[in-house]
């Protein structure tokens, strides 16, 4: 476990000089420690209610084996979705939910120097990263919390607790965490029309590690009857750190039987800062599309 998790302590919170602390004590009770269910409630609040984000992510995944690293800065308006990415190696990436036919505009930083569109759900956008840019911010965290009518076992959703806090940033931060040793993949047979997604979902388990291990392309159609082998779960180990101001990640990290699955480093957090629109278009100032 890296070093931020080595060690938690509680939260002390002193409202008097230490002369009147006795006082204090005997006449106002100390405040409940926080609970799993109020730390769970209100981090989805705070996701769900983002308006705007601006953030830096490092972000660690691991891809056939290997740990592929990337630094981004991210910028994000919601209702209609809107997002700006750019990468350490002049990357970037801009999409706008009703704009460009649904595809993103992208400046490959490198031959053929040219702006492309593409499918932000296609083979091209999706390769060597676990998630799609659709998912840039906190939505995907959000999903290792939440239950659906088409999920089929809710224990991992159930998994996580409050486990004390740890500083993060040089900033104490509430931790959660899911120690699900059950974790193992499972076989699957497909019925009709079942998707990727539609796998994923039912497993939440998310798409990466369903078309690695059973050698699937992205968008694949999955025949009826198919056998796939299929993680039955997100994670053996799962840690998410929260501000306690506002309740966002600042860390999520994910362990499964191979060890480190992918972990995303959220530093800069500025939520619900109003973003102009046209920080959402091809033409703004210091972009290079």
């Amino acid at each position: 476990m890296v070093a931020i998790f080595a060690s938690f302590r509680p939260v002390l919170r002193w409202a008097a000089p230490l002369a009147s602390a006795a006082i204090l004590a005997a006449a106002t009770p100390a405040a409940a420690p926080i609970t799993t269910e109020q730390l769970t409630a209100r981090m989805g609040s705070a996701i769900e209610g983002l308006k705007y984000l601006r953030c830096t992510v490092k972000a660690q995944e691991r891809i056939e084996g290997s740990i592929h690293q990337a630094r981004s800065i991210m910028k994000i308006a919601y209702k209609p979705l809107r997002i700006y990415i750019k990468n350490q190696k002049g990357v970037e990436v801009l999409w706008a939910q009703g704009q460009n036919n649904g595809d993103a505009f992208v400046n490959p930083a490198a031959f053929p120097y040219v702006t492309l569109s593409l499918d932000p759900n296609a083979k091209l956008m999706r390769s060597n990263q676990h998630h799609t840019v659709l998912q840039a911010g906190f939505g995907t965290i959000s999903d290792l919390l939440r239950t659906t009518g088409l999920r089929q076992d809710m224990s991992f959703s159930r998994s996580f607790k409050y486990v004390g806090d740890s500083t993060v940033q040089g900033r104490p931060n509430y931790v959660l965490r899911s120690d699900y040793p059950q974790f193992r993949y499972v076989s699957y047979k497909a019925g009709a029309n079942e998707t990727i997604g539609s796998v994923a979902e039912r497993f939440g388990c998310g798409e990466f590690r369903i078309i690695e291990r059973n050698n699937l392309t992205i968008g694949e159609k999955i025949p009826a009857g198919k056998v796939l082998q299929v993680p039955n779960a997100y994670g053996r180990r799962t840690i998410v750190c929260i501000d306690p101001k506002t309740y966002l990640p600042t860390v999520v990290q994910v362990n499964d039987d191979k060890g480190l699955f992918e972990k995303f480093d959220f530093s800069d957090v500025v939520p619900n800062q109003p973003i102009p629109a046209e920080e959402f278009s091809k033409g703004y100032k210091g972009y290079k599309f």
